[in-house]
């Protein structure tokens, strides 16, 4: 496929996980797919999702059924770059919404997807995870802030 082909796909894949509908957003991920995403963010903790999910099956289960419950409003996505070369598209975007627990959320990210045949094979997330932490789950304890890193040092 073109890099504009690819990049049409994944424009077209986030329509369809804002559509929620099972089959659509399935059509977007090859059957063996793979999403990861850091290790222990803070979505992924508050809805119980592993950060590697594997298999189209487990990623429309968390689009469809687990994202909406903690993105409960006022869910919009603004892309900011769309580049791609050969079948790796990146994308750079902003989510805006609501959460479940009434904070706004507001945070940037960055995919790197890898296609097959105009489908999403591979998806690697980065985003600000700190900043996520704090809208889904909250700061830490004034005591822990406070300490800042533990170090430890060998005698």
């Amino acid at each position: 496929m073109t890099p504009e082909q690819n990049k049409r796909a994944v424009v077209d894949a986030w329509k369809a996980f804002a559509s929620r509908d099972p089959q659509r957003v399935r059509a977007a991920f090859t059957d063996d797919a793979e999403w990861l995403a850091p290790k222990d963010n803070a979505t992924g903790v508050a809805l119980g999702f592993t950060d590697h999910m594997i298999g189209s099956d487990t990623i429309v289960r968390f689009l469809v059924e687990a994202f909406p419950k903690l993105f409960v409003a006022d869910v919009s996505v603004d892309f900011t770059h769309l580049l791609c070369e050969g079948d790796t598209v990146v994308l750079e975007m902003r989510l805006q919404a609501t959460l479940a627990n009434g904070r706004h959320y507001d945070n940037d990210y960055c995919f790197i997807l890898e296609l097959r045949e105009g489908r999403i094979a591979r998806m690697r997330e980065y985003m600000d995870t700190q900043k996520g932490r704090r809208s889904v789950i909250g700061d830490l304890p004034a005591d822990l802030r406070a300490a800042g890193p533990s170090i430890a040092v060998p005698a």
